[in-house]
């Protein structure tokens, strides 16, 4: 995969993320294909996104920014690694670093946090435009991810 720095060198009209990502999966570099999520402090869609093949993609989850819960934890990253997900970005929690760090999967989150989401608690939505850190996430588009940060470009650019 090329570094996101040769990437943006390349092409110049890439969106980028604001550096407000952390790693947490035991795959720092990652890129595939976006599925969305927009969810709340409940992660039951989430799981049942992660339970269907990935296919290669990076599943981008829009929980809303909140550092209240985590959304992912271990038991997730391992389906998503058992089901060909390459990475998963999502813009609130997680929890079980160590768990997660074991796995050949990308992770990027704003935080860790032990707690865990209620289930039942909001409603989610797949496969629409989510927007947060500065960039537009639209399904089928192409994530690119690294130590350096996180750009998306509307197709494929490696």
């Amino acid at each position: 995969m090329p570094a996101t720095t040769d990437l943006c060198d390349a092409h110049p009209d890439l969106q980028v993320c604001a550096p407000v990502f952390d790693d947490f999966g035991g795959a720092t570099a990652f890129h595939g294909p976006i599925a969305t999520l927009k969810v709340f402090e409940d992660n039951a869609l989430v799981r049942s996104t992660l339970e269907r093949p990935g296919e290669g993609r990076v599943l981008v989850v829009d929980g809303g920014g909140s550092l209240r819960c985590a959304l992912v934890g271990g038991q997730l990253g391992e389906l998503a690694v058992r089901n060909g997900w390459a990475g998963l970005l999502v813009n609130g929690c997680v929890r079980d670093r160590a768990e997660l760090a074991a796995l050949a999967l990308g992770v990027k989150a704003l935080a860790a946090h032990p707690r865990r989401s209620e289930k039942g608690l909001h409603s989610g939505q797949a496969d629409r435009v989510v927007e947060f850190a500065g960039v537009r996430f639209a399904p089928g588009a192409w994530l690119y991810a690294d130590r350096d940060g996180v750009v998306v470009a509307a197709r494929a650019v490696h």
